[in-house]
C-alpha cells in the first residue's frame, strides 16, 4: 500500500498549571515548501508567527484539538495530551494514511502510525503542527491574560515560573488552573492555612 497522506502530530502545553492542552495535526503539500520549519520552542514569537499563518495556507489540511481542564485533572496530563492528539487527527479533513507523532506514545486510533522522540525537530509535518498548537495556545494565554491581569499569563503562557507561583498563593486558583498540578495544590492549600 504506497502512503499519499502522512499527517505530523504534536501538542503543547503538557507543563503549564493551567489552560488546555492543545495538539495540531497537519498535512503538508509536497508541492508547497514551506522554508524555515523547526521546533516551535526554538523559534522566535514573531517568526512562529509568520510560519502559522504559511502553514494554514500552504497545508493540505490541518487541525486543532484540545483537552480541557476538567478533562486533565480527572485522566491526567499523559491521557490528556494523547486525548487532544487524536481530536486533531480525526478532525482533519483528509483522512491521513499514516501519522507520525512526537514523543513516545501512540494515540488510541487504528491508523498506520509511528512516534518519533524528538520529532517536532526532525520531521517537517511534526515541526508545523508544534507550531501551529504553540501559536493557538499562546493566544489562549494572552486573552486570559487580559481577563486576569494580575497572574501573568501573557508572559509565562501558564508555566510554573516564580510569578505564577507566587500569584497562585497570593489570589488562589481560576477555574482555569488545573487542580491536579502539585504547584497548584500547594498554592490552595497555603490559602487555606492563611485564612
Amino acid at each position: 500500500m504506497s502512503i499519499r497522506f502522512v499527517a505530523g502530530v504534536d501538542e503543547v502545553g503538557r507543563g503549564p498549571l493551567a489552560g488546555a492542552v492543545v495538539a495540531a495535526a497537519v498535512i503538508l503539500d509536497p508541492k508547497k515548501h514551506i522554508e524555515g520549519l523547526a521546533d516551535s520552542k526554538k523559534l522566535s514569537e514573531k517568526k512562529r508567527n509568520e510560519l502559522n499563518i504559511e502553514i494554514r495556507e500552504k497545508a493540505l489540511c490541518w487541525s486543532l484539538g484540545r483537552a480541557e481542564v476538567d478533562e486533565i485533572d480527572d485522566i491526567n496530563i499523559l491521557q490528556a495530551s494523547l486525548l487532544a492528539m487524536k481530536r486533531a487527527v480525526e478532525g482533519l479533513s483528509i483522512l491521513p494514511d499514516h501519522v507520525k507523532i512526537d514523543g513516545n506514545k501512540g494515540i488510541d486510533m487504528d491508523i498506520s502510525m509511528e512516534t518519533i522522540i524528538k520529532g517536532d525537530s526532525k520531521v517537517a509535518s511534526i515541526s508545523a503542527a508544534s507550531i501551529i498548537a504553540k501559536v493557538a495556545r499562546d493566544k489562549e494565554m494572552t486573552e486570559l491574560d487580559l481577563l486576569h491581569p494580575e497572574y501573568g499569563f501573557a508572559r509565562h503562557k501558564g508555566y510554573p515560573t516564580k510569578q505564577h507561583r507566587e500569584a497562585l498563593i497570593k489570589y488562589g486558583a481560576l477555574s482555569e488552573h488545573r487542580k491536579s498540578f502539585k504547584p497548584v495544590k500547594e498554592a490552595l492549600e497555603c490559602r487555606v492555612q492563611q485564612n
